[in-house]
């Protein structure tokens, strides 16, 4: 592929740094320290997604996302698979299949929620062509999907609390359980939109109905994890402000645990936030979510992701009272 059409293709779908930057879109800055970690994913995610727009194939782009600073990397590789994503939708060539194969395996999680970033940019009618088809993990598409739209259109999806359309989705057997998805998504979101401000944070969950708060508070818990932003005393604050919703957080801090290490990508950061809100270390926390896939039914009156994610929950509930 001519090296200029790989200049312009990559110049036409990045998205710009300038969307990463908190102040610019109205996000809460805490401090320093904070912006530095949520900015950094930001500008991580948009860096994958111009490697892959901008290379001939998932090959040459994984040499350059491989490349990333270690805290970043899996963002980078989210971004990446929402590049791919997009150009597949586009009509612009289909990578996604080989992306996944090669060292994208390792951040399968955040590929799929970055495939949840592309259905947010593309036609509702072209969503089939990309939604996963992994019947457990398909989900985290939708996770995405919540994500970026409490991220672009926060006055519509965090200040007004609206929902999607249940037309939108790609199947109709997502039906029931693609709004609780998305609320974590969002739930994630509103770790940017509050600038990891712990109290700000949990005040932005406060403001949506009830039903919807334990689905927001795992997001928020995954978040808090994985992108960081905080220190040992914040961490300890959420787990207290939490309440009743301590084991939603838990299970989203043990989900994130399960992605930085299958990626290789567990900090010090990481061990702090599952000590906190999981009383585990990383490897604990983990090791948690898989236990919970043993003998998961396939999807019935709950889908499978929803058992998996209730499974973990519970246990985290069981060990508090323990």
């Amino acid at each position: 592929m001519p090296a200029t059409w790989l200049a312009l293709r990559r110049r036409l779908l990045t998205p710009s740094p300038r969307q990463t930057d908190l102040a610019e879109r109205g996000f809460r800055v805490k401090d320093p320290a904070a912006r530095a970690a949520l900015e950094g994913a930001g500008r991580g995610f948009v860096t994958g997604f111009g490697h892959a727009a901008g290379s001939a194939t998932p090959a040459d782009a994984e040499r350059l996302l491989e490349a990333v600073d270690r805290p970043f990397r899996g963002f980078a590789y989210e971004g990446a698979a929402m590049a791919y994503s997009l150009m597949a939708g586009l009509g612009l060539g289909d990578h996604v299949g080989p992306f996944l194969a090669g060292r994208a395996q390792r951040h399968v999680y955040m590929a799929y929620v970055g495939a949840g970033w592309a259905m947010a940019r593309l036609p509702r009618w072209r969503w089939r062509r990309i939604f996963p088809t992994d019947p457990l993990l398909r989900w985290l598409a939708l996770d995405g999907y919540g994500f970026h739209q409490a991220y672009f259109h926060t006055r519509r999806y965090v200040h007004r609390q609206q929902r999607p359309a249940p037309a939108a989705w790609p199947l109709p057997e997502l039906a029931a359980y693609a709004d609780q998805v998305v609320d974590q998504g969002i739930g994630r979101a509103l770790w940017f939109v509050g600038g990891a401000d712990v109290r700000h944070v949990v005040e932005l969950v406060g403001r949506f109905a009830p039903e919807r708060r334990g689905d927001l508070f795992s997001g928020v818990g995954l978040a808090a994890t994985y992108a960081g932003g905080v220190d040992p005393e914040e961490l300890d604050a959420l787990w207290r402000l939490a309440g009743d919703h301590r084991p939603a957080v838990a299970q989203g801090s043990a989900f994130a645990a399960k992605a930085r290490l299958r990626a290789g990508l567990a900090t010090e950061h990481t061990a702090r936030a599952t000590a906190a809100l999981c009383a585990a270390t990383p490897e604990e926390a983990a090791r948690m979510t898989d236990d919970a896939l043993r003998d998961l039914p396939g999807d019935g009156a709950l889908p499978g992701y929803a058992v998996w994610r209730r499974r973990i929950a519970d246990e985290f509930a069981r060990l508090a009272k323990s």
